[in-house]
């Protein structure tokens, strides 16, 4: 299993920037392995992501960014491998590429996007994959042809810094077949239901299998959503997200429910998505939760 890593979801809102930024700071300072930060184009209040991580990767120094994830249908393909390989080359090798098939269609047709079907957004997705990939390797001229995405004569480069992963939000058999057999990690979105997550796993270590791949190359990413609290205020086993209740307990509570998404359902990251974005909720996650997870990961 990978080491565990825990980062922290920030939301791009332009409205006060200097607390944005006051966050992102926050995040580096106290511990997080990495910021994710959401990407929705077409939302009037928020900012271009790629542009916010490029600004903070020069004020930061040891925090990981990714995209969580990157609106495909918004962002070409090629066009997404220059934008992170740079990122990635300014930053030392600190970002990860968090990718997305796309999902509010008339808010990205509103923008000259696409609408795809449920399958051609596998297969965009999929070629897309391919198309990144392609034009991380420097050197070369690149040619292929997609049914969504094609290069024809493309002098690739540059190639990043490290060796970036591929991490996709996913959720159906279709994409999660797609996350074994090619992509570097599934960010488990936060609608889907915690019942649904251990088939989930399963399917994607058949697909890496399949295609001879190690299931242990491939990071899981587990979102939970909530508040560190001193009292108890919530189930034993939480369902966050959308319509689903938010984790609101303890430290020690916190730390409980992540030692048990890592042993029982093999995930091997988490992404904090706190309720009260603020400066006390990231610091007691990190400084208090962290820990106490560790240990219980370890004793468990």
């Amino acid at each position: 299993m990978n080491p565990v890593e825990f980062g922290v979801f920030i939301s791009p809102q332009y409205q006060d920037l200097p607390r944005l930024q006051e966050h992102v700071l926050t995040a580096e300072t106290v511990g997080f392995d990495y910021v994710s930060i959401q990407d929705h184009p077409y939302s009037a209040q928020f900012l271009d992501i790629f542009a916010l991580i490029g600004t903070m990767i020069g004020r930061t120094s040891r925090v990981r960014f990714v995209p969580n994830v990157a609106n495909l249908p918004l962002r070409p393909p090629a066009m997404l491998a220059k934008t992170s390989a740079t990122l990635d080359l300014l930053s030392g090798g600190r970002l990860e590429l968090g990718l997305g098939g796309g999902r509010l269609w008339p808010q990205i047709a509103g923008l000259g996007g696409p609408r795809r079907t449920p399958g051609e957004v596998v297969e965009s997705v999929d070629e897309a994959i391919t198309v990144i990939r392609a034009m991380w390797t420097p050197g070369q001229i690149a040619n292929f042809q997609g049914r969504q995405y094609s290069l024809t004569a493309a002098q690739t480069g540059p190639a990043p810094a490290h060796d970036i992963g591929i991490w996709l939000g996913a959720v159906g058999p279709r994409m999660l077949n797609l996350i074994g057999r090619k992509a570097d990690g599934w960010v488990a979105p936060l609608a889907s239901d915690y019942d649904t997550k251990p088939a989930g796993q399963d399917r994607i270590d058949a697909a890496a299998l399949a295609a001879g791949r190690k299931p242990t190359d491939i990071r899981r990413i587990i979102q939970l959503v909530g508040a560190v609290i001193d009292h108890v205020q919530t189930p034993e086993r939480p369902r966050s997200g959308p319509g689903g209740q938010p984790i609101r307990t303890t430290p020690d509570g916190w730390a409980k429910i992540i030692a048990e998404f890592v042993h029982e359902e093999r995930f091997d990251a988490v992404n904090f998505v706190p309720e009260d974005e603020s400066v006390e909720q990231l610091t007691r996650f990190a400084t208090e939760v962290i820990p106490a997870a560790r240990a219980a990961i370890a004793a468990s």
